[in-house]
């Protein structure tokens, strides 16, 4: 796959990614073992709760994959900048991993920066993709 051979950093974090994901879901599962809390009931909705941050965690990772794996998918689509869809991709990593930390640790303001940072790596990425059209 010629084409996406420049892109190989890119791939790489889309496995990683999947891997952060099954690590919050066994975060959120265990969290919830201990507790003991019944499968298909709320839960708890404040952030002093463990369980309630780790399954916000799992949910808000969720929210944003949808958007990183399509807009890669443009970018790689539309042959862009490998460099840049390259780099774009690890900050959008590493603003979901600091995300999922901070939010563990109940680091609220150090969460909203992560947030922040992976936001900045999804429109970058898409912005390669769109340079590549005009």
């Amino acid at each position: 796959m010629e084409l996406l051979a420049q892109y190989q950093i890119s791939i790489l974090v889309v496995g990683l990614t999947g891997l952060m994901f099954f690590v919050q879901l066994l975060v959120a599962d265990v969290a919830s073992i201990k507790k003991g809390h019944i499968p298909g009931t709320i839960i708890e909705q404040s952030h002093d709760n463990f369980l309630f941050r780790s399954s916000r965690v799992f949910a808000n990772s969720n929210e944003t994959v949808g958007i990183f794996i399509l807009f890669l998918m443009f970018a790689f689509l539309s042959s862009s900048d490998s460099s840049w869809v390259n780099i774009s991709s690890a900050v959008y990593f590493i603003g979901r991993l600091g995300h999922m930390f901070f939010y563990y640790a109940n680091l609220k303001a150090l969460r909203s920066v992560a947030f922040g940072v992976s936001l900045l790596g999804l429109v970058s990425i898409f912005i390669s993709g769109l340079v590549r059209w005009f």
